[in-house]
């Protein structure tokens, strides 16, 4: 492997890790479910993608990168898909976000 490819991994890995480093904080340090719902799904999808191409430059060309494309499509699909369903949820258990304006008064 040569060393640009090396230095190129290794810089997609951290910054994945950065990045769901960053989200992991976000879980903890925002202020309703719905914020918490963003800071997740935005930084986890782009640090999965981040950590699995960087895996996939240390693995080169084989069966082992195409088992990391796959994961990496099913992250994708699935990440987003899930959070929309959670966000569904919260809205169908009438959890409004924080910050929401208040509801007109019914008659």
């Amino acid at each position: 492997m040569s060393l640009a490819v090396e230095i190129a991994s290794w810089a997609l890995i951290l910054a994945g890790s950065f990045f769901t480093l960053v989200g992991a904080l976000g879980l903890v340090r925002m202020p309703d479910i719905f914020t918490r719902m963003h800071a997740a799904s935005v930084t986890d999808t782009a640090g999965a993608g981040l950590l699995i191409f960087g895996m996939m430059l240390q693995a080169g060309f084989g069966l082992t990168t195409l088992k990391l494309l796959i994961l990496l499509g099913l992250f994708l699909f699935t990440g987003p898909v899930v959070t929309h369903a959670l966000a569904q949820t919260c809205l169908h258990e009438k959890i409004e976000p924080l910050l929401a304006e208040e509801p007109a008064a019914a008659d």
